[in-house]
């Protein structure tokens, strides 16, 4: 199918998309209407880049009708000079037109699920996997997200040894979803006495956040505990048997909240975590047996790899897996995420072309 019949037919269904976001009955259903809003905010940028490359398209065709018909040599001249940087536009809209075409995965709307845990380097580890919070925490304010605290375990030196939490945000997983991986830090820790440079590592989880839809769940395959919380927040936390922790039998996977003084509140998000951790490796299942056949660049989600360093030394983030290197690291861990984001979207735009 060519470019110009696969444009036609996504205005087609934007138009379609449009008609049906203005139906009354449509609006009745919240799921239908939050599909077709995403729909529509998908397909807005890719007819958009459309008409642009459509209008250059014409002042390129334009330009070679007066070439052959014209009598006018100074128009020709003008014509002449301009088809060269007109060709140049043209292939460089209709490039982008094929990454915006790219399929996309479904998941990448969802909300995303971090799950932030300290790994070697001790104490130092779990005060980096607190930085490694902050800075998701600051890269959502920056897109106007919000970010929903579902657990933390707080380490003695005020750092974190996990901590778990829900972006609520247009496309947060598809955004996020690189960032999955080994994230290890270079520097010389508070109670270094010797001025000697130690390396630490956090590893890092991006989950979609899975609804009712995409994973259902016996409640006869749950083992559900409740106990009191050993974290922060005060005498109510404390004092009653608020936290759950919730075991799915069949799979072995446990997951707890004791983030609300509301033991039914902390139910609620442990389920939450519970569906997005079990989608996560039914995903996982489906990579492993795609893997056979290819192996991706980027966005395998293989969570042993090490995928990024962060040098105090030389002020450096390092991204193992495209080699790109920013020499503003206080930035990044401010959140600033936009440059390593887009460079790592564009190589697994790329993979997927080519794959």
């Amino acid at each position: 199918m060519d470019l110009t019949q696969r444009i036609e037919e996504l205005r087609e269904r934007h138009a379609e998309v449009e008609r049906l976001l203005a139906d009354p009955e449509v609006s009745q259903d919240r799921n239908q209407l939050r599909d077709l809003a995403r729909e529509h905010r998908y397909l807005e940028p890719i007819l958009a880049a459309a008409q642009k490359w459509e209008n250059v398209n014409r002042r390129l065709e334009d330009d070679r009708e007066v070439l052959r018909e014209s009598e006018d040599s100074d128009l020709k001249e003008l014509a002449r000079a301009e088809i060269p940087e007109l060709e140049s536009e043209v292939k460089e809209l209709a490039d982008e037109l094929h990454r915006l075409l790219v399929p996309r995965d479904p998941l990448d709307d969802k909300d995303a699920m971090i799950e932030v845990r300290a790994g070697t380097g001790g104490e130092e580890a779990t005060l980096f996997a607190s930085e490694l919070l902050r800075m998701y925490t600051r890269y959502a304010e920056r897109h106007g997200w919000r970010i929903e605290l579902i657990d933390v375990s707080p380490s003695d030196s005020g750092g974190v040894r996990e901590a778990v939490a829900l972006v609520h945000g247009d496309g947060a997983f598809g955004v996020l979803r690189h960032e999955s991986g080994v994230h290890r830090v270079q520097r010389v820790p508070q109670t270094e006495s010797q001025g000697r440079i130690h390396t630490s590592a956090a590893t890092v989880a991006v989950l979609p956040e899975a609804e009712e839809v995409d994973v259902e769940i016996d409640e006869n395959d749950l083992k559900i505990d409740v106990f009191r919380s050993s974290g922060p927040g005060g005498q109510s936390v404390n004092t009653t048997d608020s936290a759950v922790r919730i075991t799915h039998v069949p799979s072995g996977v446990v997951v707890q909240c004791q983030d609300e003084k509301s033991q039914h509140k902390n139910k609620a998000k442990a389920l939450k975590v519970l569906r997005s951790r079990l989608l996560d490796r039914r995903i996982a299942e489906q990579q492993a047996e795609r893997a056979q056949s290819r192996k991706a660049q980027v966005g395998t989600g293989d969570r042993s790899a090490k995928i990024r360093t962060y040098n105090f030394p030389q002020g450096r983030v390092t991204d193992h897996r495209i080699n790109l290197t920013l020499y503003k690291l206080d930035g990044v861990l401010d959140g600033d995420l936009e440059e390593l984001v887009e460079a790592l979207v564009l190589a697994d735009q790329a993979e997927r072309i080519s794959g």
